[in-house]
């Protein structure tokens, strides 16, 4: 049998020649991978040089993507196909014609907010959810047209609907869990779930500690469950995984994917001065070479083999095709 394709739709660690050797190890056949939180254009165009020179220098494990074809001829090369993507629009600043240039540059995935307030929409960290601003509406159009993924990951409630119904083409949450599973303030409600299964939209699966049941200490038994509870509400064809994974970062990271350029002092966002820092992995994914344990965890909790191949990447790969390109 064919193994299933591998597909992780948000990773953001500190990257390396190991972590790309692990990407190989665990046979992962695409890393959509963050390049910008609250950079603005000129410094998200010197992280996408820096990525230039890792795909020169490690031409033989990972490859730029912009397509589902690359991904298939990544696989065929075995290399790890590299998608770009930002956690907030900062990088288009406030303008709507640098959507198409970040396009152009590479990106197929932007967050139309980090937790906050953006031009474009409101974060899930915002007491009040005012849904899509006039220029979020607009950008949304701009971005159908152009094939940039909407993304709602990190969005308030009501601005994730209005994405989901404003939005021509069916947009991605790529790294949250369910919240009825654990209520974190990131992870979504039946009601956003099932809308964007019948949008015909994507969910990817979070590991990152604080949104999970029991965080560092959660069971893969636990997590595989939530994962067919959730089929239960948008179809298992609508799922897949957006591990979060944050691998060999500094604590001081945190921070600036916390606190940006808002504010002077530290945000703790969804806890305390005790959750500063990264948290660790639970023991059954610490890295890419620990895929194989999802898939069997998906099995073990019921998923047919073609259920589980589309979870673990095939229907990533799907909406790539069906997404990235211009219209």
């Amino acid at each position: 049998m064919t193994r299933p394709y591998r597909i992780d739709c948000l990773q953001y660690a500190n990257w390396s020649h190991e972590i790309f050797r692990q990407m190989r190890a665990g046979a992962v056949d695409a890393v959509h991978v963050t390049i910008a939180y609250h950079e603005n254009f000129r410094e998200t165009v010197l992280n996408i040089e820096q990525w230039n020179r890792w795909f020169e220098t490690y031409d033989d494990l990972i490859m730029m993507a912009r397509t589902g074809d690359d991904v298939r001829r990544a696989r065929e090369t075995n290399r790890t196909a590299i998608f770009f993507g930002f956690q907030n629009p900062s990088p288009i600043e406030d303008d709507i014609g640098l959507v198409e240039i970040v396009h152009t540059l590479g990106a197929r995935f932007m967050q139309l907010t980090y937790n906050n307030q953006s031009l474009l929409a409101t974060g899930c960290y915002e007491a009040d959810d005012t849904g899509l601003t006039r220029m979020g509406r607009e950008v949304v159009t701009e971005m159908n047209r152009v094939g940039l993924v909407v993304d709602m990951s990190h969005s308030g409630e009501r601005s994730t609907l209005e994405a989901i119904e404003h939005s021509a083409r069916p947009i991605a949450i790529t790294h949250a869990n369910a919240a009825f599973w654990q209520p974190a303030l990131r992870n979504k409600s039946d009601h956003v779930l099932r809308a964007l299964g019948e949008s015909g939209g994507m969910l990817g699966f979070s590991m990152y500690p604080h949104h999970l049941k029991g965080k560092s200490d959660c069971t893969l038994e636990s997590f595989c469950g939530m994962i067919a509870k959730t089929a239960e509400l948008m179809g298992a064809e609508r799922l897949g995984i957006g591990s979060d994974l944050c691998q060999d970062q500094p604590d001081s990271v945190v921070e600036w994917m916390r606190v940006g350029r808002w504010t002077k002092r530290i945000d703790y966002g969804e806890g305390s001065a005790s959750d500063a820092g990264f948290p660790p992995m639970p023991s059954w994914f610490n890295d890419n070479r620990d895929f194989a344990n999802i898939e069997a965890g998906l099995r073990a909790v019921g998923f047919s083999d073609s259920e589980t191949a589309g979870i673990m990447g095939e229907n990533w790969l799907r909406f790539f095709d069906e997404g990235f390109g211009g219209r």
